[in-house]
């Protein structure tokens, strides 16, 4: 789903959302609003006159909707939602939430249960439609980037549309699945799925398609490689630019009741012709995450997520963008080969580094080897609405990740008190995940934006909207964790107060489960925008009852029970909450002990880890049920990079080549495990996450700030820096854990009378670590380094402050800053490995193909010369382990690199004597015939700890 959005470039920053996607975030008040904003004596008249909203919870937290990705909502105003791990969910229109089906998912990265839609004649046939990732028999680790194409053949699976019907009493029918569809998936991968599935008015039903492409490896531009022996998951030629793949597409088909589907005329390409998929309807998309249909005239209107590049390249294209499309026909969208106003990107070599041409959007040409589509493609065509940074101003700035919501239409026949009003009619609500707000579109009979206008919404990051039956706004709420929800995570109804506010209620509970008795002691919250006067009700699901807002209820026998607070005005408005108490079951509590939330951390570099479960039920713990996941942090997002199981061990995820490295991105390491059940309950899952810090990090990313701006500034790393500095003003960052630190640096200009630069934690006035004065530099375009030693730094999670100190006036802005350690924060060490002749240990021609040679060379900085020891005994570089050729031990053996595997051959042991041994041969690493030439080879050898066989280890 996630856009891989990481930097805020010139155009592109503002103050970051977050530092770290678990920074602290209060939890999203659902009040009653006024759309618009007002301040003066005239705004405050016209906000009078406004329509007013109210926001209504209907379900909260992941305990009740889990990871929430898509909703349908229901003729009777239920609502179905979707969470990736498979679990289909039932909410009525009272909030009451229910398991509607758990589906079999295969689950990696952003794959599992995505889209979900219902009939149009569901009052009926109560057919439901789902979009997700059957478990077949494919691996369930990563997939190669390198190999042969057997090696990728294995990793070949499918996204599935399926067919089912929803009983009356609310569960899924799993036996009455018909399959509809089956896209291709590249397994063990990431990203981009789509799964929006709709209707129009003629009963077509509309699929959206992700590319499947892997963008880790592309600087931020179009992924276009396909270069022999490379997975072909790295070329979006293969599936967006192919005219005969069903992937980066919006579909269109007409479903029959048996699951079997015809294609409607009028596709992109009509049916028989060579090389084409007829249920294309419109090609060209990256992920188009979210999608609606306007049920009157058929326009569709899609959120397209783009690239990554901080900037543009005259080499290789233009800077990440992404846009909201609005088809009204079948058409090309330009992805991988053009993105945005049909802003062109460079065809690219891949094995040679060298640039070709533009692509020519008017016509583009799809030669890639993994092509099996027509090579000549529709022309492309330009975005509705693109955007980056601060282009739509209205849409403000940040990570940008557009959500399309539907189109409003006024039902006139509709008696529903709480429809939006008449003059929203044709406005389509457009939704920002990262920015986090919904904004209502004005447009004309043509798509003409005439008015770009703020809506009010007090949830956090936007997944998924639909109008219900009810003519009321019904929005689903990812929450602010990172893949498994979290207490933010949500599902709302936002209606239109015509006849006054309903109350709004929240629920909470010093406890959800536990052994009987169960004593728990409850906490209501209300408020209502036009009412004090209010009265309140619980209803605790075992047929009890009580009042007041702070009642405590003993459970005595074991049970699931849905407890109710309810709050009525005097006009007899009704406002509810519900939460699930589990009676007989413990949640299992889940700790990852290594590494530290906020450690620092080098991308790239595998990550050692401990996780410590306990279950007052399961005394055993599994540990091969453990599930743990290294996630690329990216503002208030991440994207799944590797997954392994177990409490002990070692992620290994890749290099990210996306990312401009100026971005907010941050490591984000989660474990999970689901205990067996207990007391005839169902099982319960718990979860944990840390951040991991980056060692560099830009100043205006920070999280709280106190009387600083940020400023745009072409010489500043990533565009801008941080200013408007006065004496005793402090920025701060969490979470960073700094053990391990040694030195820091800043990059600083100043025009001012500059000052000093401190290091602190826990707050503006806390532990002095380190303080550096800053000189001015001669301007304030005049960028210079200023550093000092780190000392006394906490061995404790904490929070970072940089603190300003000086005179009177403008000291100094501040770029970034560096916090050197020996060693990484994650318990790794990387750098050289040196001879004692000062020549470094170095992979031939830098290249990571299995069986390289390992040599020495002239120690220059190059990437194959950073090597990484992360403590479960391998020496990684470029992604792969330090090996001895066909696990051999005699004298001679070639020393190469190879991907890591865990065998014997990868383990090697520093010695006091300098040397590195592999244990399963006794034998060490040796440069060929004691010499110290460039390109000596390194082999293995007999033990004797001469000159050739010592290293100075990082």
């Amino acid at each position: 789903m996630h856009r891989e959005r990481s930097q805020l470039t010139p155009r592109r920053r503002g103050i970051a959302l977050f530092a770290g996607l678990l920074l602290a975030v209060g939890s999203p008040a659902a009040v009653s609003a006024h759309e618009g904003h007002a301040g003066h004596e005239e705004g405050k008249a016209a906000a009078a006159a406004a329509p007013s909203f109210v926001q209504i919870p209907m379900a909260k937290g992941s305990d009740a909707i889990g990871e929430p990705l898509s909703l349908a909502v229901l003729p009777d105003r239920s609502v179905l939602t979707t969470s990736r791990d498979g679990t289909l969910y039932l909410t009525d229109q009272a909030g009451t939430t229910s398991t509607a089906a758990k589906i079999p998912v295969y689950s990696h990265d952003e794959e599992g249960l995505q889209g979900v839609a219902i009939d149009p004649d569901f009052k009926n046939n109560r057919a439901v439609y789902l979009y997700y990732a059957p478990k077949l028999d494919t691996p369930g680790g990563d997939a190669p980037s390198e190999g042969s194409a057997a090696d990728f053949a294995k990793f070949d699976g499918v996204n599935r549309l399926s067919r089912f019907v929803l009983k009356q009493d609310g569960t899924l029918d799993l036996g009455s699945e018909k399959k509809v569809l089956d896209v291709p998936a590249t397994r063990g991968q990431c990203c981009h799925v789509g799964g929006d599935i709709d209707f129009d008015k003629d009963g077509n039903l509309y699929l959206s398609t992700g590319d499947d492409t892997n963008p880790f490896a592309s600087d931020g531009y179009t992924p276009i490689d396909d270069r022999d022996k490379r997975n072909p998951v790295f070329d979006a030629r293969r599936s967006s630019g192919n005219t005969n793949d069903l992937r980066g597409k919006i579909l269109r088909i007409k479903v029959a009741d048996d699951g079997s589907y015809t294609v409607p005329d009028g596709n992109l390409f009509p049916k028989g012709t060579e090389k084409t998929r007829p249920e294309v309807y419109a090609m060209g998309f990256r992920n188009p995450y979210r999608m609606s249909v306007d049920k009157k005239n058929g326009t569709v209107y899609v959120g397209d997520y783009g690239p990554d590049a901080g900037a543009a390249n005259p080499n290789r294209g233009p800077a990440g963008q992404v846009e909201f499309n609005r088809i009204t026909k079948p058409g090309n969208f330009g992805w991988p080969y053009c993105t945005g106003k049909n802003d062109a990107y460079v065809d690219y070599d891949f094995a040679t580094s060298q640039s070709g041409s533009k692509f020519d959007c008017n016509a583009p040409k799809n030669d890639s080897a993994h092509n099996t589509g027509l090579s000549t493609l529709p022309p492309a065509q330009p975005a509705w609405i693109p955007y980056d940074g601060g282009s739509v101003p209205e849409f403000g700035s940040g990570s940008e990740s557009p959500m399309a919501g539907p189109v409003y239409r006024y039902d006139e026949s509709s008696t529903s008190s709480v429809k939006f009003p008449q003059e929203y009619e044709g406005n389509f609500f457009a939704g920002e995940y990262g920015r986090r707000w919904i904004k209502r579109i004005e447009q004309g009979d043509d798509g003409t934006v005439q008015k770009i206008n703020d809506f009010p919404w007090t949830g956090t990051q936007v997944m998924d909207m639909a109008f219900g039956p009810d003519g009321a706004l019904y929005v689903l709420d990812y929450g602010t964790g990172a893949f498994g929800g979290d207490a933010n995570s949500a599902l709302y109804r936002i209606e239109y107060a015509k006849d006054g506010l309903t109350p709004i209620a929240e629920v909470s509970a010093d406890r959800t489960d536990g052994q009987g008795p169960l004593k728990v002691s409850f906490t209501g919250k209300a408020t209502d925008g036009d009412s004090q006067d209010l009265t309140y009700a619980w209803d605790f699901g075992d047929g009890t009852k009580g009042e007041g807002l702070n009642p405590s209820h003993t459970y005595e026998k074991n049970g699931t029970y849905q407890v109710t607070f309810t709050a009525k005005d005097a006009d007899g408005h009704v406002g509810s909450a519900n939460m699930r108490i589990v009676v007989g079951n413990t949640k299992p509590k889940v700790e990852i002990t290594t590494p530290t939330d906020g450690s620092l951390y080098n991308f790239g570099d595998p990550v050692p880890f401990k996780v410590k479960v306990t279950d007052p039920e399961d005394q055993d713990i599994d540990c091969s049920k453990v599930t743990v996941r290294f996630s690329l942090g990216h503002d208030s997002h991440a994207h799944e990079l590797s997954k392994t199981q177990g409490c002990e061990g070692t992620l290994t995820p890749p290099k990210d080549g996306e990312h401009d490295q100026d971005a907010n991105i941050f490591g984000v390491l989660g474990a999970e495990y689901t205990d067996k059940g207990a007391g005839g309950q169902q099982p319960l899952t718990g979860q944990s996450q840390l951040t991991l810090q980056p060692h560099n990090r830009q100043a205006e990313h920070f999280a709280t700030q106190s009387g600083v701006k940020t400023y745009e500034k072409s010489g500043a790393h990533g565009s801008r820096t941080v200013g408007d500095i006065h004496n005793g003003d402090w920025i701060s960052f969490t979470p960073y854990r700094l053990t391990g630190a040694t030195k820091f640096k800043a990059r600083v200009a100043s025009a001012g009378a500059g000052g000093t630069l401190e290091l602190r934690t826990g707050s503006p006035t806390g532990p002095l670590h380190a303080s550096a004065e800053v000189k001015p530099t001669g301007g304030w375009e005049k960028f210079a380094d200023v550093e000092t030693a780190v000392k006394d730094v906490p061995d404790e999670t904490t929070k970072l402050y940089l603190v300003f100190k000086g005179g009177s006036g403008a000291l100094f802005d501040i770029d970034d800053f560096d916090l050197t350690v020996s060693g990484t924060g994650t318990g790794t060490r990387t750098g050289e490995i040196k001879g004692v002749n000062g020549k470094c240990v170095d992979v031939a021609d830098g290249t990571s193909a299995n069986d390289t040679q390992i040599q020495l060379l002239g120690c220059d900085g190059r990437a194959g010369q950073k090597w990484t020891l992360p403590g479960d005994k391998t020496v990684r570089a470029l992604d792969k382990c330090l090996d001895v050729k066909g696990r051999g031990t005699a004298d001679g053996t070639k020393i190469q690199l190879y991907e890591c595997n865990g065998t014997s051959a990868q383990e090697w042991v520093p010695a006091d004597d300098k040397t590195l041994r592999n244990p399963h041969s006794g034998k060490c690493l040796d440069a060929s015939g004691g010499t110290w030439n460039d390109k000596t080879p390194l082999h293995l050898w007999t033990c004797h700890a001469k000159t050739n066989q010592q290293w100075n280890l990082p």
